[in-house]
């Protein structure tokens, strides 16, 4: 099984993987996609210049599924609206999180956008409310594809840096899995703090 996993991270069809992977990850945010990118950009760093996967083009694979993925949801919310505003509206968590959003893309502050990128489902709490605020698509856009490409440069940087520092195994791949998982805890904690603040 580990050697088809390994021709799959070797073949042009890891491209479409972590494409797919990225663009769901925002309504199922149980996908693996940071996972992915990350032992993709490991074993592209393993490779040699030739090799797929290429890390330019991973980087932008990567950064342009998470911003499609983000407006897929900002639209679905968009046209369901009412429906979706009924039922954030009986949770106060999520109540709060859509007001601190439209105060903070109201403001031009979307570094919230970015921050929630890296947070557990924190990219579909904001798309979604996006949507569902009814937010101008030019407030969101910029920001959407700002968090996308910072999240992916910096997953394939883990991968990549990971493996030459740390050799192209699974030590290597888990530490910078790790720190990931980092830095979506320093998000969400930024995010809980950046309201309060303000």
């Amino acid at each position: 099984m580990l050697e088809h996993v390994g021709s799959l991270f070797g073949s042009p069809w890891i491209y479409a993987v972590v494409a797919l992977s990225v663009l769901l990850d925002v309504f199922l945010p149980v996908l693996p996609s940071g996972v992915l990118v990350i032992t993709a950009a490991t074993a592209a760093a393993a490779g040699s210049a030739a090799d797929v996967p290429d890390i330019l083009a991973l980087i932008l694979c990567a950064a342009t599924a998470s911003v499609l993925g983000d407006l897929a949801a900002y639209r679905l919310a968009w046209r369901g609206g009412d429906r979706l505003h009924r039922a954030i509206s009986r949770s106060r968590r999520l109540t709060t999180a859509q007001e601190r959003l439209g105060t903070a893309l109201a403001r031009g502050g979307g570094a919230l956008v970015v921050l929630a990128r890296f947070a557990p489902a924190g990219r579909s709490v904001v798309s979604l409310g996006a949507g569902a605020a009814h937010r101008r698509v030019r407030d969101f856009l910029p920001w959407s594809a700002l968090a996308g490409l910072t999240w992916a440069m910096y997953s394939v940087a883990l991968g990549y840096f990971g493996a030459h520092w740390l050799g192209a195994s699974w030590l290597g791949t888990m530490v910078s899995v790790g720190a990931l998982f980092g830095a979506g805890v320093g998000a969400a904690y930024l995010m809980h703090r950046e309201p309060r603040a303000s």
